[in-house]
């Protein structure tokens, strides 16, 4: 069994895409995700300051360029916002079948997605039910595509519903369980939103594909529950209050044989991290 650590593709602020693959290459990893992407053309990538990818590029062009640092794409980030209407300037289900196709022609076999958390009065206003309505009508035709691609979404807990074992519960019983839907598991966004994540890793552990790893710092503990989702941890594993260990260790139970992908902040951080998980047995 073999459990593999990566690194996302956000080192450094304000430095293009091909920066961000070479300081991950030279800080010692094998392994990335495509984490930021859009439609279309952005003016920070044109004049050097974003690392963001094109869902509307050459795929091929994007699998050489981590090809170059010597690096594995082991998923294609697409993180949504299902909640509120769909809109042209909203991230939503167009762009997760964007990704998925995108995905398929290099070879990735992951493509990750979440509900997110709602900025309108409409979603916000929602019950429960609804939301998980509004969530597997999105959903239904990028897992159609997605199986016809030979691609797998997972969904991750990044969400007031994905952040609880019942909401996860309903998507996957709502979407009839096929068996191209995953998880990704986020460790330090189980957290936030209030359920231990191993106990989420062990309830789901057929469905999890692929892991992302955050710990939280104990000053944040009294927003638990209150916050759904972060985009990357500022300490490294083993230093807040999230059970890192308890995680891996539930994940070699369960036979896990797959790829993780650090969501840490800062070279000290990351390195501490990656070293942290080697001491429990990760590659």
């Amino acid at each position: 069994m073999t459990i593999t650590v990566g690194c996302f593709a956000l080192i450094d602020p304000f430095t293009v895409l091909e920066h961000q693959l070479k300081r991950i290459h030279d800080l010692g990893f094998r392994y990335a995700d495509v984490t930021d992407n859009r439609d279309g053309g952005q003016l920070g990538v044109e004049f050097g300051f974003a690392a963001t990818a094109s869902l509307d590029g050459n795929p091929f062009d994007l699998k050489r360029m981590f090809e170059e640092q010597d690096l594995t794409v082991t998923s294609y980030c697409a993180h949504a916002n299902l909640l509120d209407p769909s809109a042209p300037w909203r991230y939503s289900n167009a762009q997760i079948i964007k990704a998925i196709r995108a995905a398929s022609a290099m070879g990735v076999d992951y493509v990750v997605t979440t509900e997110g958390e709602p900025k309108t009065d409409f979603g916000r206003n929602l019950t429960e039910d609804q939301k998980v309505f509004t969530v597997i009508e999105k959903l239904y035709e990028p897992l159609r595509i997605a199986k016809d691609y030979g691609v797998t979404l997972l969904l991750e807990n990044h969400g007031e519903l994905t952040d609880s074992i019942s909401g996860m519960e309903k998507i996957i019983h709502g979407l009839s369980n096929p068996d191209n839907l995953g998880i990704n598991i986020d460790t330090g966004n189980c957290w936030l939103g209030g359920t231990d994540p191993a106990e989420m890793t062990k309830t789901f552990a057929s469905k999890i594909k692929h892991v992302h790893w955050k710990d939280i710092p104990e000053e944040m503990a009294s927003q638990r529950g209150t916050i759904f989702g972060c985009g990357m941890s500022s300490i490294a594993l083993g230093t807040g209050v999230v059970d890192i260990a308890g995680v891996y260790n539930q994940l070699v139970n369960d036979g896990y044989n797959g790829h993780t992908t650090l969501e840490v902040g800062g070279d000290d951080a990351v390195l501490q991290s990656y070293e942290y998980l080697k001491s429990l047995g990760a590659e």
